[in-house]
Formats: C-alpha cells, structure tokens, sequence
C-alpha cells in the first residue's frame, strides 16, 4: 500500500487533477498536497480574481454550469481525479445548501460519465451526515439521520455519488469528514472566531454558546492527504471516515487555544434565548476502514492544529488591522466549515 504522502502513485507516476472549491479553506490544501506530489492541478472555484497560485486556476460556478461545460474542462485536462471540495455552510440558505452540496454532485456525476476514461470522483462528505449519534465510535455503517439542512443536503450528495457507482455511471468514493481545523479555519466557526479574537488582542470578552459538546477534530493538511490517498487507491462505491478518532471536550479546545495565545483573554458562556441545542453532544469517529484501505492515519495532533490556526489568524489580522472580532450567533458553533 503506498504512502499518502510519497511523491506519485503506485505505478510511478503522477496523473491530472481538478479540485473544486479549490479557494476555500480545505481546497487550498489539497490543491498544495496535489501539487507537491507532482500532480498537474485545476483548481476550479466560482471567483478567482486577485488569486495567485503555482497551479491552473480556473473560474466557474460548477453547480450552475452545463454537465457539458464541466465535461470539456476535465477532458482537457485529462483529469484522473476531481476532488469535491466545494459547498455551502456559513450564512447559507437551505437553497444554497441544496445547489452546492447536492447539486453540484449530481452534475458532476453527469459531467464525468461520458468520458472514455471516467476520473475517480471524490466527494468530501461531512460528520454531520450521520446526525445525533450514542456515545459509541461513529463507523461507516453507522444509520445516517441528519437533522440540519447541511447535513442532509451533503448526505443527499453522498448518495448520488454512491448511486452513481452502483449504478455503474461513475467511479470513486465518499470521505466523510469531521470537524477541521488548522491554519486558514473560517472565520465563522467556532475556532476560527476564537483564533480571531485571540489574534486581535481584543479587550471586550468573546461570548458564546455552552461549550458542552465533545467533537472529532481533523487537522485540515490531514484531509488533504486523505484526499490524495484517495485519489492513487483502488477502492471505489465506499465511505470513509476521515477524523482524528478521539472525542474532545470542545470546550477544552478552546481553553488550549487561549493558553496558546497566552492567555488574558476572557471567554464568557452563556445561553441565547431562542437558540437551538447543538445538533450531536457526542463524536467519534471510527477511521479504521481509512487506514486499511487507504494507508491513511492522521498525522498533525490537535495542539500542532491549533496553534497553526492561531499563527494563521495573527498574519491575517497584520494584513489587515482594522478587523475586529467576529461574534457568531450560538447556532453556527458547532458545525464546522469544510471548505
């Protein structure tokens, strides 16, 4: 079984990829982890102005264009992979929700399928696909029962790559994520909010939500692994569990992250009237069939993670001064962004 992180596949050599939503959070690293592998990389995103980057970027809306125009971008490119790491979350409407997550996998599904040589389609999925879960491992057998428009819109899109591969229309598989963190985390999750009011040194204390869940962390450099392993494997029509295997108390993380910062700063929680209570209290995923078949473990611990998304947040606030802290209403704290 071959290395995620070696410098081509198993054959020796290093194919094309298309990676979409290739400026957002996740997609920017796994379009280095791409590159740095020697793969010849398309990052595809809906803008792509005032972008820079060693690698092809190109501008399209790939959940509203044409199947057709989607096909001539990865016959031209003689993708041998597309990584989907596209979609909606943050101040998202359950429409965006449904285009991006759902959508945008079905069109991709029938962009690939007239190819003589069909790309290994991989789908990043989400943890939230499984919705509340016991306080047992999450494995890929685990009944999938969403309770968020995310999360049924991502599992909705799940579904249609898998139906595809059944079906024989498509070739690839689902890498169902936990929460990510690491340098670039958006600002409107609940690290990236913290990492930005600890970056500013603000003086007003952050307020949020009870931090009573426990969560499975991800470094977002190991997801792009994962995706790269994915892309040299074999196995196709499975889910995986992409995660770091441990439940953590959330509110510990974000004690940690003010520790890092080196303290002083004041987190207040407290209940919103109104808010709803977190979709799941209790994750941990179960990552063995990924290491079987992948040869993909995590490799970042939560501390490394954490204080790469601290350093991030601080460069981000040098460039630009005038940004303050971002409060988030108590609903958004405990999903996390994979973009």
């Amino acid at each position: 079984m071959s290395d995620p992180r070696a410098g081509g596949q198993e054959d020796g050599g290093a194919g094309s990829v298309v990676v979409l939503g290739a400026t957002g959070f996740v997609g920017r690293h796994i379009c280095e982890v791409f590159d740095a592998a020697g793969w010849r990389v398309t990052g595809i995103a809906r803008s792509v102005h005032g972008r820079s980057a060693p690698h092809e970027l190109l501008a399209l809306d790939a959940a509203r264009a044409e199947p057709d125009r989607v096909t001539e971008v990865l016959a031209d490119r003689g993708a041998r992979a597309v990584v989907n790491a596209a979609g909606a979350v943050w101040q998202a409407t359950e429409d965006d929700m449904a285009r991006a997550n759902t959508a945008l996998v079905e069109r991709l599904v029938a962009a690939a399928a007239p190819l003589g040589a069909r790309p290994r389609l991989i789908q990043l999925g989400s943890v939230h696909e499984y919705g509340p879960v016991p306080r047992t491992g999450i494995t890929e057998s685990t009944p999938t029962s969403p309770v968020t428009p995310y999360g049924r819109s991502k599992l909705a899109g799940a579904r249609a790559l898998l139906d595809a591969v059944a079906a024989g229309r498509a070739e690839g598989l689902v890498l169902r994520v936990s929460n990510v963190s690491g340098p670039g985390t958006h600002r409107a999750s609940l690290l990236g909010t913290v990492a930005h009011h600890l970056a500013t040194r603000a003086r007003q204390p952050l307020r949020l939500a009870p931090l009573l869940a426990h969560r499975d962390f991800v470094d977002v450099r190991d997801v792009a692994d994962a995706a790269l392993a994915a892309a040299r494997s074999d196995a196709s029509g499975q889910v995986l569990n992409i995660g770091g295997g441990r439940a953590t108390s959330v509110r510990s993380v974000v004690v940690r992250l003010t520790e890092l910062a080196g303290g002083g700063a004041e987190i207040v929680e407290a209940p919103c009237a109104g808010g709803r209570p977190p979709e799941a209290g209790w994750q941990r995923m179960d990552i063995r069939r990924a290491h079987r078949l992948l040869g993909w473990s995590p490799r970042r611990s939560l501390d490394d993670s954490l204080r790469d998304l601290l350093a991030h947040a601080r460069t981000a606030v040098h460039r630009d001064p005038l940004s303050s802290a971002l409060q988030v209403h108590p609903t958004t704290m405990t999903v996390s962004d994979h973009r």
